[in-house]
């Protein structure tokens, strides 16, 4: 995979930007936009979500106690979003095919080359495919790129400094979205590998959950650091075996994301991993939750890809295997733990 070596600096921001999606992810990317001086619209489902946002300049729901650029409008008509200049997906992989399919399906013909830059990080069950993947089928007018990296929405939303990863193949319209989504406290970096930007944004959900468990079971922090080296080594195989770059695999989409998910009791699936770790059920945790922990559904994806492409991949198998009620906590460690003594780099 060949590595951008220059950026188009003369490139001007998209004229006006719709966010799919009202969680705390979508509503920090509209708000940086509505910061930037870019009309901005955020489409949410949830019709007392957009009313509360428009009176009062909060998502209580997602980033309580955050103030939102006045700039910002919410909206839940999927039409006036879809008339945007260019548009930002931050809905739950597995419920993207279709809200796509509907995306595309309120446009005119002539109007169906936009740039959709997705930032919903994981892999569809039912096809294996990644999001770009996902937004070729179903609309394979757009112009695709994929938002991933180390960002908590909060942190974003507070101003405090981030980088992130912009896979695009276009060269072009990826740096007219670096003009509208960068600013001084977020730095988003532009590659042409989209494949590996989008894999390590789903890889990295299931391996901390992986570092969750081992928390959870208080293996301490020994283990806790193997387990994110060892997770790395697989999902850096998985990734090669893809074509996708060791760049992006070492950067900040990969190992970054991989670092910052798999350390931290705020990433949804790391503390999910902990509950699993401390005896609570997957029902039970699920059930308490109103965000979606995307490792879970992609756990069985991401070893789906590991068979098509004949990668080992024991960790990211041992949590699939959780998961999916096939093995309890205690045997699946003991079988990672009992696997064949081998070099490093194996």
């Amino acid at each position: 995979m060949a590595q951008l070596t220059s950026l188009d600096q003369t490139a001007i921001p998209y004229s006006s930007v719709s966010v799919i999606g009202g969680g705390a992810w979508g509503t920090a990317l509209a708000n940086m936009c509505a910061h930037n001086k870019i009309p901005t619209l955020l489409w949410t489902r949830d019709d007392q979500q957009a009313r509360e946002i428009n009176k009062l300049n909060e998502n209580k729901k997602r980033l309580p106690g955050i103030a939102l650029s006045t700039d910002l409008i919410a909206t839940t008509d999927l039409v006036k979003a879809t008339a945007s200049e260019a548009i930002l997906f931050m809905i739950p992989a597995q419920e993207a095919r279709s809200l796509l399919g509907a995306m595309r399906d309120t446009l005119d013909q002539g109007d169906l080359e936009k740039p959709v830059a997705i930032g919903a990080k994981g892999i569809e069950r039912a096809s294996l495919l990644m999001m770009p993947q996902v937004l070729g089928q179903v609309w394979p007018e757009a112009k695709g790129a994929m938002l991933s990296g180390p960002s908590f929405a909060h942190d974003v939303a507070k101003g405090k400094p981030t980088a992130i990863t912009l896979g695009d193949k276009d060269p072009q319209t990826g740096a007219r979205w670096l003009k509208t989504i960068g600013a001084l406290h977020f730095r988003p970096y532009l590659s042409n590998d989209i494949i590996g930007v989008a894999l390590g944004g789903a890889v990295k959900n299931v391996l901390a959950i992986a570092a969750g468990i081992v928390d959870g079971m208080d293996f301490g922090e020994s283990a806790h650091a193997a387990l994110i080296a060892r997770g790395f080594a697989e999902f850096n195989r998985l990734g090669l075996a893809m074509g996708a770059s060791s760049v992006t695999m070492s950067g900040l989409s990969g190992l970054g994301d991989l670092v910052l998910t798999a350390s931290s009791p705020r990433s949804r699936n790391m503390s999910l991993g902990q509950m699993l770790g401390q005896g609570k059920s997957l029902e039970e945790i699920l059930t308490s939750r109103r965000s979606v922990s995307e490792g879970v559904a992609s756990a069985s994806a991401v070893m789906g890809l590991a068979a098509k492409y004949k990668v080992e991949m024991p960790v990211c198998g041992a949590v699939a295997d959780i998961v999916e009620g096939r093995a309890k906590l205690e045997e699946a460690i003991a079988s990672l733990m009992s696997r064949p003594l081998r070099a490093e780099g194996n």
